[in-house]
């Protein structure tokens, strides 16, 4: 019985439709492949779980796209499987033509995140979402071009345009492909692992990226404190490290003065901003020392000082020892 229980398919399901951006089509689906061979080959056969993968359509009739390649759906919306996950694709241009003519797929939507299936809306695709209702009352982004129009048209929802991930239980939106990218990752480690996972990233990432965890606005976790503002500077803070803003000139860039800046920051964190982000900066020092193969000066230039020497003062201050120091001993202890 368990054994049964533990190969049932994962059943995974994306919405198919006119003016669809292809990238957000195909991308989840060559990485959830992916991590579906590294599993096969890796995890014991009990717990290896199958993918199914279906296209799921308002109409049978093949779909025409920008591309010149025509998508063929598995199904339509009255057809479609119970899914475990549900990805619903960037659309090209203005997105509300496609949501009037996908009325279906919506209430299919609304219909599955009732039956539980997980939902990622990508980009302009997160209208479809809103249409549903499944986003009234909860965080979502979407293409930037796009976050007055969207305000406009679903005010119930809590747009969080400056982060490119939010999550709310089951939901997950995405403001664009490499978003999108690290989402499926983190799915990867749910469905089979830390292993199949890292392997993906590493076939899929050129750069090196932060975890999902690292980038999301998590409704109900995301602040230990109630200012907004702060967090949000917080969230652009840990995103640009290798810019050459100062704190002043990030402080005029959401609008405020340096003076308010500075005394809502020590009211929300309890820290001084200068202070918080030269600690940002070690720990990802730290995390690209021991996880990548940077030199120490490209190391230096990605955590936004302008050499090796700079580095190495702030980790003789903070760590008591220089990042050559740190790198060979923490990877004796990761790799010995």
């Amino acid at each position: 019985m368990d054994k049964k229980i533990a190969t049932t398919p994962l059943k995974i399901s994306l919405l198919v439709y006119q003016h669809l951006l292809i990238t957000s089509l195909t991308l989840p689906i060559e990485m959830l492949r992916a991590g579906e061979a590294f599993a096969k080959s890796h995890l014991n056969k009990g717990e290896f779980r199958p993918l199914e993968i279906y296209l799921v359509a308002e109409d049978p009739q093949p779909i025409k796209n920008r591309t010149g390649l025509s998508i063929v759906p598995d199904c339509t919306y009255d057809t479609a499987p119970n899914s475990d996950l549900i990805i619903v694709p960037g659309i090209w241009r203005n997105p509300r033509p496609v949501v009037k003519k996908n009325n279906g797929l919506v209430n299919w939507l609304d219909q599955s995140w009732q039956d539980s299936s997980q939902v990622i809306g990508v980009g302009t695709g997160n209208c479809l979402l809103a249409q549903a209702g499944l986003l009234d009352g909860h965080p979502a982004t979407t293409h930037w071009h796009y976050a007055e129009q969207f305000k406009r048209d679903y005010p119930e929802v809590l747009l969080k345009p400056d982060f490119f991930i939010t999550q709310s239980e089951r939901l997950y939106s995405v403001a664009s492909l490499n978003a999108l990218a690290d989402v499926i990752v983190h799915i990867i480690s749910q469905y089979y692992g830390q292993q199949a996972a890292q392997h993906v990233e590493r076939n899929f990432s050129h750069e090196i990226r932060k975890p999902y965890e690292d980038q999301r606005y998590l409704e109900g976790a995301v602040d230990k404190h109630p200012d907004e503002l702060i967090a949000q500077i917080q969230f652009w803070l840990k995103n640009n490290l290798a810019g050459e803003h100062t704190l002043a000139q990030v402080a005029e860039l959401f609008g405020l003065s340096y003076r308010t800046f500075t005394r809502r920051f020590r009211n929300a964190t309890n820290q001084n901003p200068v202070e918080y982000w030269q600690q940002l900066r070690v720990q990802t020092a730290k995390e690209l020392l021991a996880s990548s193969n940077l030199t120490i000066q490209e190391v230096a230039l990605e955590v936004g000082y302008n050499d090796q020497g700079h580095l190495t003062r702030v980790f003789r201050k903070y760590l008591s020892q220089t990042p050559t120091d740190y790198r060979a001993i923490v990877r004796r202890k990761l790799f010995g």
